[in-house]
């Protein structure tokens, strides 16, 4: 048989390729919801649970931009066409204000560029800075034309000394921006034009002209700038080193080829003393060199790419110091945030000593990026002027060879990436967006320093985070805004356990960095670990220990959260019970109070524990729900609190009830001390805090104290911490604040329901277009059908393909048709060969001729062909 044609496989089409990688990334995605770490926080706070204040005031919006300053004892904010001085004690109560609106003929002009007039037109304040002692540097949008103008603190008015602020303050108001005034110079990270196309890193003076960036995708790619600061590394320096300017930011990757944009975070370093080159890099920076920031978790190699704000904790010395960094992923709202931390020693590591990327054009590829191997110039490029180039009569940049500054300005990238501490993050949390990050480090009682993380989410809320010898634990979670919207700005005061500053779209709110008065017994208090608050004896009561007078010796305080240091306490009564009286058959709710997201909740009834096998019990979230209650039912319930910490069990009872029916004086009363049927025994020791709070610590060696199986009773999802160090997330006590806690099952499952349609999606598309075999199509030709009938002939041939056939003669010695196999290939019917007999006497049949299904008449048939490529 001849074959014509070429040998052609069916076609894998992009959408296919496109939905493997989706799916590789939802299952990857889930792998790291269900095994990632997370932190879980004890506590959940509701914007009305504490004490906060606030400041707004109507028709203005965008209070974003915070200045502390601790001096004055204010807090200036920047909004929409205003300025703000508060106090910095109560930031409800407003010392100055000023009003900084835009002409009609500016914003008309605005509105003819096709922008809003309601909300871009306007002036959004962005850069608040100390000058000196008597004036501020204050920069806005003044729609989209950006205008910059010195405030005199005196009278709190401005100057009417306007200067341009291209390349000084953002065009767009929603446009990522970041500045640090450094020495009365100005350094920004903004676009430069009225599109937002033009990223620059720049240095405003009145000394000086403008020093920037090249413009030029490899020195910055679409950048989405977050945060900048200076490091003084010129103070008391053996080398006689500058100080350095460190700018933080995410942008599209230039080195990496992916389907779509592939986000990177950076760090990038310019030097104080830059004054540009002579020839080359004029007015450019000739210090510009940038590395990537890593931010994964090596395990499952997941990888944080964008990274939303940064802190940096600063230390006597520069090497000491620490940058702590929040990242999410770029790939859907996942509901991943990690916090990662980063040693400034391993940063100048990597600036001074790392090796650089050049470009490297490949054939029938885009341009890729590798290191360079060559041989790099002298002095170092990037580096700042020191001692040793002083003595090589190269005293500043304008003196530095243009062979140094032309390596500079084609290799700003560092093949070396900046690691975290530890190879990752020292916080993960699920179904949380962070957004903004601040660190105060603080010395606990027991004498050990502890850094405490305060990180602000998308929704308003606030997260108050330690670690402790490698196990991260959440103090607690704060509803800071009453709306559930992102947190744009976070300040913390210098002054140990002051205060921390929270700006928004609606405002600015003022809250302590602590809530120790919450909490009301010692076991409370200590299992908190907070390393701000300990109990103070004699007050009975939980206090803030940098705001407290009392004797650090007659504080209890364990960060380990051993609550068995605190003292014992005398027992609950039967008479201390609530009484509480129902009607036959009516319904009975006992709420239960327990704060602690981490603790497990056992009720018990007359000393016996209460199980899911009760007729007429449900345990719910906050209390235990009886419907319809029998005379049985009547008794003493009791609520404990059990919660692991330090390898221990703590166990508290948390609150008791009285429960009595209201009988008709004609019905006999029934004994209340009936034993339930399903119910197993266990009693644990009972006490009382002494104050009527029914907050009962219990101790952890008291011999009757059995933990229930957790078949038997419904306790708070809770994973004990000697098991894992970072437990699944609880949902929070109060209904009202369901919100606050999330709830990763949903989104695992809604994730899984994605993917599985996906695939359905793809099998489908498949299945239509004829990629896959036979029983699909089928399915596809029984389901879609086809109006268009075969020819007779060929009906008989798709049979002939289904039943073998023998190769025989006829009468006249012909030989027939061989049967045809579907081999993909183009084929025509054996008709000029197919007449010559094959002299084998098996061929040979006596039988008369029948219509066989392969005798098809070649002469009238056109050839056809199999392969959808072959040509017509």
């Amino acid at each position: 048989m001849a074959f014509k044609g070429n040998i052609t496989l069916p076609k894998i089409p992009e959408s296919n390729m496109a939905l493997s990688v989706l799916g590789v990334f939802l299952g990857l995605l889930l792998e790291v919801s269900t095994h990632g770490p997370s932190s879980v926080p004890r506590s959940s706070w509701r914007h009305d649970d504490v004490d906060l204040l606030e400041f707004w005031e109507p028709d203005v919006f965008n209070y974003t931009t915070l200045l502390l300053s601790e001096e004055r004892g204010v807090l200036y904010v920047g909004a929409r066409e205003a300025v703000y001085e508060l106090n910095m004690s109560n930031v409800s109560i407003k010392s100055n204000q000023l009003l900084w609106k835009v002409p009609e003929s500016d914003m008309s002009m605005c509105i003819l560029k096709g922008k809003s007039k309601e909300t871009d037109c306007r002036n959004y304040i962005r850069v608040l800075q100390v000058l000196d002692e008597d004036s501020l540097y204050v920069c806005g949008t003044h729609a989209f034309q950006p205008l910059c103008d010195y405030l005199s603190l005196q009278g709190f008015r401005l100057q009417d000394r306007a200067e341009d602020g291209r390349g000084k303050c953002s065009f767009d108001p929603a446009q990522s921006f970041t500045t640090v005034m450094v020495d009365g110079e100005l350094y920004s990270g903004t676009a430069y034009n009225f599109l937002g196309s033009e990223p620059i890193i720049s240095r405003s003076s009145l000394s000086q002209s403008l020093l920037r960036t090249e413009y030029s995708t490899s020195w910055l790619n679409e950048p989405s700038f977050v945060f900048a600061d200076v490091i003084r590394e010129g103070q008391n320096s053996p080398d006689g080193d500058d100080d350095k300017i460190y700018y933080f930011f995410t942008e599209v990757s230039v080195e990496y080829e992916f389907f779509g944009k592939l986000l990177i975070p950076r760090i990038a370093r310019v030097c104080k003393g830059d004054l540009g080159g002579q020839r080359t890099l004029q007015k450019k920076w000739t210090s510009f060199l940038k590395a990537k920031l890593v931010c994964s978790m090596p395990e499952l190699n997941f990888v944080f790419n964008v990274v939303h704000d940064v802190f940096i904790l600063k230390a006597p010395h520069w090497r000491d110091t620490i940058i702590y960094g929040v990242f999410t992923s770029q790939w859907g709202n996942v509901g991943l945030s990690a916090v990662c931390a980063y040693n400034m020693s391993s940063v100048h590591e990597v600036f001074s000593k790392g090796k650089f990327m050049q470009k490297a054009t490949v054939e029938q590829s885009h341009t890729k990026w590798v290191r360079f191997n060559g041989i790099t110039p002298s002095p170092r490029p990037g580096a700042c002027i020191n001692s040793l180039n002083r003595m090589q009569n190269i005293n500043s940049s304008l003196q530095l060879p243009d062979k140094t500054l032309q390596f500079v300005k084609d290799h700003p990238l560092l093949e070396d990436p900046v690691l975290p501490i530890g190879n990752g993050p020292r916080l993960i949390t699920k179904d949380v967006n962070y957004t903004q990050i601040a660190v105060q480090r603080v010395q606990a009682l027991d004498g050990n320093i502890y850094d405490v993380i305060f990180t602000g989410t998308d929704k308003g809320l606030l997260h108050k985070s330690l670690v402790l010898e490698g196990e991260v634990h959440t103090v607690e979670e704060i509803q800071l805004l009453k709306n559930a919207e992102p947190i744009k700005t976070l300040l913390l005061s210098s002054q140990v356990a002051r205060f921390l500053y929270a700006g928004s779209d609606s405002g600015v709110v003022q809250s302590p960095t602590a809530f120790c008065e919450k909490y009301l017994s010692c076991v409370d208090c200590v299992l908190a670990r907070d390393p701000y608050c300990a109990w103070d004896r004699r007050s009975a009561s939980c206090v803030n220990i940098f705001q407290h007078d009392a004797d650090p010796r007659k504080l209890f305080q364990s960060l380990k959260g051993d609550a068995g240091i605190c003292p014992p306490v005398s027992r609950l009564t039967v008479g201390d019970s609530q009484q509480v009286l129902v009607k036959p058959g009516a319904s009975a709710d006992l709420p239960c109070p327990v704060r602690s997201n981490l603790a497990q909740v056992l009720w018990k009834l007359n000393g016996r524990v209460l199980t899911e096998a009760s007729r007429f019990l449900l345990l719910s979230e906050n209390g235990l729900l009886i419907y319809s209650v029998m005379p049985e039912d009547a008794g003493r319930y009791e609520c404990w609190s059990v919660e692991a910490s330090a390898g221990k069990n703590f166990t508290r009872l948390v609150a008791a009830y009285m429960l009595r029916l209201e009988l008709p004086e004609s019905v006999p009363s029934i004994a209340a001390q009936r034993p339930s049927s399903a119910a197993s025994t266990v009693t644990p020791a009972e006490g009382n805090d002494g104050n009527g709070s029914g907050l009962t610590p219990a101790r952890t060696d008291a011999p009757s104290l059995t933990t229930p199986p957790s078949s038997a009773i419904k306790p708070k999802s809770y994973i004990p911490l000697e098991v894992s160090n970072l437990p699944a997330r609880t949902e929070t006590l109060d209904p009202s604040a369901k919100y606050i806690q999330h709830n990763s099952s949903v989104a695992l499952l809604s994730l899984f329901l994605l993917f599985f349609l996906l695939f359905l999606a793809a099998l489908v598309y498949n299945c239509y277009m004829q990629y896959l075999p036979a029983p699909c199509l089928r399915l596809r030709s029984a389901l879609l059908g086809s109006n268009k009938k075969p020819q007779p002939e060929y009906a008989a041939c798709e049979a002939g393909l289904m039943d073998p056939v023998q190769e025989k003669t006829d009468q006249n010695g012909a030989h027939p048709l061989r049967t045809l196999r579907d081999t993909g290939y183009e084929t025509e019917p054996e008709c000029g060969n197919g007449g010559v007999p094959s002299g084998s006497d098996e061929d040979a049949d006596d039988s008369p001729v029948k219509e066989r299904p392969f005798d098809v008449d070649c002469t009238s048939q056109p050839i056809e062909y199999a392969d959808a490529d072959a040509p017509f």
